[in-house]
């Protein structure tokens, strides 16, 4: 193979890899008209479980988290976004987005599930906080101990294990999550974690340690006029 038609044969491969990645988990769903950048209600496409929102709702300034429960990064930032979604909780509002790539992290979107069924019983935050604090626990089990894992964490929680488990599995949860994915790649997420602040994409630099994650939103809360914490 020539050199030319080597160069031809990656650039098409990769377009084809993209095209898989941004395809994968949106199930048809069309968010051409949605705006990523608004919180988002409950609808049809999304089995009518809306975005789940931390903090100061109807804020002037809303932190967007892509992420993957699974992702070692994910689990890494953690820490800092709920210091920080704790110190800003009367000035911003921050809303979490399922992001699981399933190609590297294939209990990503089981955990995912299981926020969203959490959340069908009021203890979304609860379920979210526990599986990153708990994430090298489960992240290598297989399909039924991460089920029996799951289900140890709800029932700390007082959960309804029966509904817990079949929420897991329900439609609408699964729709909640395949419209996330969508928003995300309209977005043009391609990793996690990927956060936006009002409707901007951070570098990395800007949330790279705790002082200039709150450096980065201090500033856009002073824009808004909104009085520092």
């Amino acid at each position: 193979m020539t050199r030319n038609r080597w160069i031809i044969f990656v650039i098409i491969a990769v377009g084809v890899l993209a095209l898989m990645i941004l395809s994968s988990g949106n199930s048809g769903i069309n968010v051409s008209n949605v705006d990523v950048n608004a919180v988002q209600t409950g609808n049809s496409q999304n089995g009518n479980i809306g975005d789940h929102v931390f903090g100061k709702a109807n804020s002037k300034v809303t932190l967007i988290e892509y992420g993957d429960y699974q992702c070692p990064p994910c689990g890494e930032i953690y820490p800092v976004v709920k210091s920080i979604t704790n110190k800003y909780i009367n000035q911003l509002q921050y809303v979490f987005r399922n992001f699981p790539i399933a190609d590297l992290h294939p209990n990503a979107k089981a955990a995912a599930a299981s926020a969203e069924a959490a959340g069908l019983q009021g203890k979304y935050w609860q379920m979210h906080d526990k599986l990153y604090e708990t994430q090298n626990d489960w992240s290598s089990l297989s399909a039924s101990d991460r089920t029996n894992f799951f289900d140890s964490l709800a029932k700390g929680m007082g959960l309804d294990i029966k509904k817990f488990d079949a929420d897991m599995s329900a439609s609408n949860v699964t729709s909640k999550i395949n419209y996330d994915i969508a928003l995300g790649n309209k977005s043009s997420v391609s990793g996690t974690p990927t956060f936006f602040l009002n409707g901007k994409k951070l570098d990395t630099k800007a949330y790279g340690t705790q002082a200039t994650f709150e450096e980065t939103i201090n500033a856009e809360l002073k824009k808004a006029g909104i009085p520092l914490p």
